[in-house]
Parts: structure tokens; C-alpha cells; sequence
């Protein structure tokens, strides 16, 4: 799933695909903005993490998986 996340003071946002469900990354999220974590921290498809400062995330949004359409099939 797509995950974009905006950091505050920065015009570009982190996007991301990963492997984890919703519920697991908007628990992440909702631990790193209680004060629970100091770090948002995401692992990607290809198993990197990614590393956000909690005090600096202006908003996550989260995606629905999509599946990979594949060949030049009509629209």
C-alpha cells in the first residue's frame, strides 16, 4: 500500500510502498504522535526502514493497495 507522509518545513513529501496493513501503520502513527515513540518509523516493500522524527510529521496518508494491472488492455 501507498503510504505519503509530510514533513513539516520540507515541500516535498516521502512516499512509499509497503508491505505492512493499515492498522499496523496507522498504530505506528498514532505511537510516534502520543509522545509513545520520538521516531515514526516504516519499513518499505523492499525491507528499508524509514525513519521521520515524530515532533516533525505533518500528516500521513494512508492508501488502499492497488493491484498491478499488466498488458495494453482497453481502459
Amino acid at each position: 500500500m501507498e503510504i505519503k507522509i509530510g514533513v513539516q518545513h520540507t515541500p516535498r513529501e516521502i512516499v512509499l510502498e509497503s508491505g505492512q496493513s493499515a492498522e499496523e501503520v496507522e498504530t505506528a502513527v498514532g505511537e510516534a504522535l502520543s509522545g509513545g515513540a520520538k521516531v515514526l518509523t516504516l519499513v518499505d516493500e523492499r525491507g528499508r526502514k524509514v525513519l521521520v522524527p515524530a515532533d516533525r510529521v505533518a500528516y500521513v496518508e494512508i492508501g488502499q493497495p492497488t493491484a498491478r494491472r499488466v498488458g495494453f488492455g482497453a481502459l
